[in-house]
Protein backbone atom coordinates (compact mmCIF):
# COMPACT_ATOMS: atom_id res chain seq x y z
CA UNK A 1 0.00 0.00 0.00
CA UNK A 2 1.24 3.43 -0.91
CA UNK A 3 -0.63 6.46 0.71
CA UNK A 4 0.27 9.99 -0.72
CA UNK A 5 0.15 12.69 1.49
CA UNK A 6 -2.69 15.05 -0.19
CA UNK A 7 -4.55 11.76 0.98
CA UNK A 8 -3.83 11.89 4.84
CA UNK A 9 -6.91 14.11 6.89
CA UNK A 10 -5.15 16.17 9.56
CA UNK A 11 -7.36 16.67 12.50
CA UNK A 12 -7.17 19.75 14.79
CA UNK A 13 -8.02 18.86 18.23
CA UNK A 14 -8.30 22.10 20.94
CA UNK A 15 -8.43 22.37 24.57
CA UNK A 16 -10.14 18.63 24.81
CA UNK A 17 -9.59 15.47 26.53
CA UNK A 18 -5.70 15.37 27.03
CA UNK A 19 -4.95 18.53 24.67
CA UNK A 20 -4.13 21.95 26.42
CA UNK A 21 -4.16 24.34 23.62
CA UNK A 22 -4.35 23.31 20.41
CA UNK A 23 -2.57 20.25 18.55
CA UNK A 24 -2.78 18.69 14.71
CA UNK A 25 -2.83 15.30 13.55
CA UNK A 26 -1.99 14.41 10.39
CA UNK A 27 -3.37 10.92 10.07
CA UNK A 28 -0.05 9.07 8.18
CA UNK A 29 -2.10 6.12 8.65
CA UNK A 30 -5.21 4.58 9.80
CA UNK A 31 -6.03 1.12 11.47
CA UNK A 32 -7.19 -0.09 9.06
CA UNK A 33 -4.62 0.57 6.30
CA UNK A 34 -2.27 -1.14 8.87
CA UNK A 35 -4.35 -3.94 8.96
CA UNK A 36 -5.43 -2.99 12.48
CA UNK A 37 -1.82 -4.30 13.63
CA UNK A 38 -1.49 -0.63 15.38
CA UNK A 39 -3.99 1.93 16.79
CA UNK A 40 -2.30 5.08 15.49
CA UNK A 41 0.28 6.32 13.29
CA UNK A 42 0.33 9.98 13.23
CA UNK A 43 2.27 12.94 12.36
CA UNK A 44 1.61 15.57 15.25
CA UNK A 45 2.06 19.00 15.24
CA UNK A 46 2.18 21.03 18.88
CA UNK A 47 2.35 24.63 18.64
CA UNK A 48 4.54 27.08 20.92
CA UNK A 49 2.92 26.89 24.53
CA UNK A 50 0.41 23.81 23.39
CA UNK A 51 0.95 20.30 25.70
CA UNK A 52 -0.71 16.87 25.61
CA UNK A 53 -1.06 16.34 29.09
CA UNK A 54 -0.19 13.41 31.37
CA UNK A 55 -2.34 10.16 30.43
CA UNK A 56 -1.87 6.62 30.90
CA UNK A 57 -1.55 3.69 28.44
CA UNK A 58 -3.49 0.72 29.21
CA UNK A 59 -3.18 -2.21 27.05
CA UNK A 60 -1.34 -0.68 24.51
CA UNK A 61 2.34 1.80 24.52
CA UNK A 62 3.40 4.39 22.48
CA UNK A 63 6.33 5.65 20.45
CA UNK A 64 7.18 9.34 20.29
CA UNK A 65 10.00 9.99 17.97
CA UNK A 66 10.83 13.75 17.64
CA UNK A 67 11.10 15.32 13.90
CA UNK A 68 11.21 19.27 14.48
CA UNK A 69 11.43 21.22 17.62
CA UNK A 70 12.26 21.27 21.29
CA UNK A 71 9.75 19.51 23.74
CA UNK A 72 9.54 18.34 27.38
CA UNK A 73 8.42 15.00 28.11
CA UNK A 74 7.73 13.25 30.87
CA UNK A 75 8.04 9.21 31.18
CA UNK A 76 6.47 8.22 34.56
CA UNK A 77 8.55 10.05 37.22
CA UNK A 78 10.78 11.46 34.82
CA UNK A 79 11.33 14.90 32.83
CA UNK A 80 13.49 15.94 30.23
CA UNK A 81 14.04 17.90 26.98
CA UNK A 82 13.65 15.93 23.76
CA UNK A 83 15.45 17.49 20.51
CA UNK A 84 15.34 16.69 16.59
CA UNK A 85 16.18 12.63 16.62
CA UNK A 86 14.99 11.67 19.91
CA UNK A 87 12.60 9.02 20.87
CA UNK A 88 10.18 7.84 23.73
CA UNK A 89 8.83 4.33 24.43
CA UNK A 90 5.82 4.28 27.10
CA UNK A 91 4.64 1.35 28.13
CA UNK A 92 1.60 -0.63 28.73
CA UNK A 93 0.61 0.67 32.31
CA UNK A 94 3.14 3.69 32.12
CA UNK A 95 1.91 7.44 31.54
CA UNK A 96 3.53 10.80 29.70
CA UNK A 97 3.00 13.67 28.18
CA UNK A 98 4.89 16.24 25.78
CA UNK A 99 4.92 19.92 25.62
CA UNK A 100 6.39 21.86 22.92
CA UNK A 101 8.84 24.29 25.26
CA UNK A 102 10.64 26.21 22.01
CA UNK A 103 9.83 29.14 19.60
CA UNK A 104 8.77 27.27 16.74
CA UNK A 105 6.58 24.48 16.32
CA UNK A 106 7.50 21.45 16.91
CA UNK A 107 6.36 17.94 15.61
CA UNK A 108 6.56 14.15 15.72
CA UNK A 109 5.69 10.86 14.86
CA UNK A 110 3.39 9.51 17.30
CA UNK A 111 2.72 5.49 16.56
CA UNK A 112 0.49 3.54 19.41
CA UNK A 113 0.89 -0.55 19.00
CA UNK A 114 -1.62 -2.88 20.71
Amino acid sequence: MIKLKKDMETLRVENTGNVEGVILKEQTLTPAEMLNKALMFNKITIPVGSKIKEHPHCDDAEIYYILEGDVRVTDNDTTIVLAVGDAMFTANGDTHSIENIGTTDATFLAVILK
